[in-house]
């Protein structure tokens, strides 16, 4: 029904697209209270003792859906005719407007081809506002019945609830983004989120955090079970009493399929250890069960254990927030040490340890917004506290993942890299400097040029000063442990000069004698052959 509500073309322009934004949060409130509305006539309609008419079917219908947005009702039509506060909110009925409200934001900044989208800031403002324009009109109207909201629970958290909605479609349809933070947060937030580190911490912490409240959630529902099958007669007799006809007896399962989530929550404060309260002066917890409960007839309580001191039955409900535990150190650590990483690519313990510990700190949150949302009064005096205790809930899951999730992620990090070796680092090889090529003997220079011979000498030798330093300088370079400026020269300039100097003389040396060897040898007196023999004969 909401798939591809009112849709506009990109021709008709900014107000159009403005205007549809706000029709889908009417549409959103709605479809909320339509469906309330008809569930509720639906039991008036098929029950046969009823007495009201349809105007007071109506009114419970926008008491419901007010009750939805977790609106604090005053029920008037009680036994003493003193007015009695309800503020227990079945879950599941709260998950269809915040589903409904948070559809029609993401719907509206994802139209169909061809059609504008409204800014993020618009469509938040305009979905939210359409859907106020239905809750106060629907608020006025149920003032007058025997289930009114209190104005103050109106703005907290009926209008909190319908805002987190409508922002959470908007980062939705954003891609569900880790960032960037909004402009008016502090910039030490900015340079945070800008590195990967951060975003890769921060989302680890989520999937922990969410993992173990998960983990809660389930075991809880696991304990609600158990429980309910251990005292399946009371369990039974309790829901055959409440209504005789099968009309009475269908509503009254649709309210406990409605109340399921509450109750894996206070199954879950129930294996936390702090447990809930049925009334100001009753607590049960896996250690007792105390004090005089007000329990009202209704199927669920009849499920509660037997009063007095706990049972290793009762204790064994202490796996549900050792599973939690252990959810958290396994979600942090997947990150932390991958399972086919190498050992440099793991986190380092410290980091690892810090990670669980926000996750614990994530998961202890979660399980506070849980028992906040499941409880709260049924009434006056006794009934005035009913459900867990947030703060004692909250408390007791930061402490159980916090001291088990933390010392489990280091032993599965270590487990995980077990047998994985450091990669073989590269060994550093320094190219040797090649010694200085010696400097090329002068070829023999012929007659005639020995004007340009000190030219050509001076040109030989300040080419092979030139290769020399080259040389150095390059194989300097090519090492990897090297400084930037080893080329330099280490040795005094008054040094470099004397050296300068006695290498000018023996070049000076060197030419002299190459001048003395090309000077012609004295030719010796030739002696004919005819004296030369006669000189062996006579021999």
């Amino acid at each position: 029904m909401t798939e591809r509500s009112p849709s506009l073309s990109a021709e008709q322009g900014g107000p159009a697209v403005l205007a549809s934004a706000l029709l889908r949060g009417v549409l959103a409130a709605g479809l909320g209270l339509g469906s309330i509305a008809v569930l509720v006539m639906v039991v008036w309609i098929s029950s046969p003792a009823s007495g009201s008419g349809p105007g007071e079917a109506v009114h419970t219908a926008a008491g419901l859906w007010l009750l939805a947005h977790g609106a604090e009702l005053i029920r008037t039509d009680t036994l003493t005719g003193t007015p009695a506060p309800v503020g227990v909110v079945p879950l599941l009925l709260a998950a269809m407007p915040v589903w409904l409200v948070h559809r029609a934001v993401r719907d509206a900044l994802d139209p169909d081809e061809g059609c504008e989208a409204p800014s993020p800031a618009a469509a938040f403002a305009l979905v939210t506002g359409g859907y106020v324009l239905v809750g106060v009109p629907v608020a006025l109207y149920a003032r007058g019945a025997s289930l009114s909201a209190e104005p103050l629970s109106l703005l907290f958290p009926s209008l909190l609830v319908v805002a987190v909605a409508a922002a959470a479609g908007v980062w939705t349809a954003a891609g569900r983004p880790l960032g960037p933070p909004p402009s008016w947060a502090p910039v030490r937030l900015h340079e945070a989120m800008a590195r990967s580190r951060f975003l890769r911490r921060a989302e680890t912490v989520g999937r922990a955090s969410a993992a173990g409240v998960m983990v809660l959630l389930g075991g809880g529902a696991l304990v609600v079970a158990v429980a309910l099958v251990w005292h399946a007669d009371p369990v039974q007799d309790s829901f055959l009493r409440l209504s005789g006809d099968w009309t009475g007896r269908f509503a009254v399962l649709f309210l406990a399929l409605l109340l399921v989530p509450n109750a894996a929550a206070w199954g879950a404060a129930y294996g936390l250890g702090p447990g809930f309260a049925l009334g100001t002066a009753s607590t049960v917890s896996p250690m007792a069960f105390t004090g005089r409960p007000a329990v009202p007839d209704f199927p669920l309580l009849a499920a509660l254990p037997a009063e007095g001191a706990g049972t290793p039955p009762n204790w064994a409900t202490a796996a549900v927030p050792v599973a939690a535990a252990l959810a958290v150190a396994w979600f942090t650590v997947r990150r932390a040490a991958p399972a086919h990483g190498e050992r440099e690519e793991a986190w380092s313990p410290w980091e690892t340890a810090f990670t669980a510990a926000l996750g614990a700190l994530g998961c202890g949150a979660g399980a506070a917004l849980l028992a906040a949302a499941a409880g709260g009064p049924l009434g006056t005096r006794a009934l005035a506290e009913f459900g867990p205790v947030w703060w004692l809930t909250g408390a007791a899951a930061l402490v159980w993942t916090a001291v088990l999730g933390v010392p489990s992620a280091l032993l599965l990090r270590a487990w995980r890299l077990r047998g994985r070796t450091a990669p073989e680092q590269p060994t550093k090889s320094v190219k040797p400097v090649p010694a200085s090529a010696p400097a090329p003997a002068p070829a023999p220079v012929p007659e005639g040029t020995g004007r340009n011979k000190d030219a050509k000498e001076a040109k030989d030798l300040k080419d092979a000063k030139s290769a020399t330093s080259t040389t150095s300088m390059t194989g300097s370079a090519d090492g990897e442990g090297d400084e930037l400026y080893d080329f330099l020269p280490t040795d005094p300039w008054h040094a470099r000069a004397d050296d300068e100097r006695a290498e000018d003389e023996r070049a000076d040396g060197e030419r002299v004698e190459d001048e003395r060897a090309d000077q012609p040898a004295e030719a010796e007196p030739v002696r004919p052959p005819d004296a030369e023999s006669e000189a062996d004969r006579t021999v």
